[in-house]
């Protein structure tokens, strides 16, 4: 399996299983299977509502020796209601009890969105905190403390734009080692791309298949259909393969991160072998031209009315 190298040392695989939107009663075994394959890479969160079930599927796993806990790479993300510096550390000790481990490889700020801490998902501006207030320096600063501690190894982004990287990267003692970011050949990313390498710092593409299974309240109507692209059906075609793995590749070719969330077992072994097929420089360019920096994940429920947060400012 592939890898990357991070910018304290540390290697990640650069192909994972996600976590989000998968059932409860169907993820443990998912994450099971994954494993017994040959998966090294987990990636989860608190508000996907399956960290526990993860963490079991993780536990029984290690109790079965079908892979020892130092071998894989396990990722978690801060939710936006825990944003205060003095939470972050608290906020985390949750994950790992739910995860059953000790330590994460990797943690993350989900979202650059602070919501106030008795707030889940706000339904309207009232559950909002303005950056002004909560400024993500200060919740990087948590995230610096949960490293001081010794409960994970990386730290870094989500969702992040150029902008606010570079705010985090200039107030922080550590700088972000991922920023975790929609991304495929509809939003290519090529200039936040550019960027991370530049400064050394990974990039995972999150919803590579366009995330057709999201929920109705993330989905704008009369959206494409990554999976059904003709020109990646054709790259599918020339390959023997689906056209799932061909985004899966691509992915991998760039030199992203690449998590795709699946909990059938047929399906998961088929993203596995993904990693086998060798696009040339023509698919490539022919992928290339798919651009259209088309968002299927927009921020647009957090900005409420009335509130400090517009689709506008979030990717700012």
């Amino acid at each position: 399996m592939k890898a990357l190298t991070l910018n304290n040392g540390n290697i990640i695989p650069q192909f994972g299983l996600g976590t989000w939107k998968s059932e409860p009663g169907k993820v443990k075994n998912a994450v099971k299977s994954a494993l017994s394959i040959g998966y090294k890479h987990i990636d989860c969160a608190p508000i996907y509502g399956n960290e526990k079930e993860v963490g079991e599927g993780l536990t029984e796993s290690f109790q079965e020796n079908v892979v020892k806990r130092e071998n894989i790479f396990i990722t978690s993300k801060l939710w936006n209601n825990r944003h205060h510096k003095t939470d972050v550390v608290t906020a985390l000790k949750r994950t790992l009890q739910d995860l059953q481990l000790d330590y994460l490889d990797l943690y993350l700020i989900h979202w650059p969105v602070a919501f106030k801490a008795d707030v889940n998902f706000p339904d309207d501006a009232s559950g909002l905190l303005p950056l002004s207030e909560v400024p993500l320096i200060e919740t990087w600063q948590g995230m610096e403390q949960a490293i001081d501690e010794g409960l994970v190894k990386n730290i870094g982004v989500s969702n992040f734009s150029i902008k606010k990287l570079e705010d985090i990267i200039i107030n922080s003692r550590i700088k972000p080692s991922m920023n975790q970011v929609e991304c495929h050949p509809y939003l290519q990313q090529d200039e936040l791309l550019t960027y991370c390498k530049k400064n050394d710092i990974a990039l995972t593409a999150y919803s590579p298949l366009g995330s057709k299974d999201r929920p109705d309240f993330v989905k704008n109507e009369n959206e494409p259909i990554l999976l059904e692209n003709e020109v990646i059906e054709k790259i599918a075609q020339k390959h023997q393969s689906t056209t799932a793995q061909i985004l899966i590749q691509w992915a991998i070719k760039r030199g992203t991160v690449v998590i795709p969330k699946s909990v059938s077992p047929e399906r998961i072994k088929q993203n596995f072998e993904a990693q086998n097929i060798n696009l040339d420089t023509e698919d490539m360019e022919k992928i290339k031209t798919l651009n259209q920096n088309y968002r299927y994940v927009d921020g647009s429920f957090f900005a409420l009315p009335n509130s400090s947060y517009t689709v506008e400012n979030i990717w700012a």
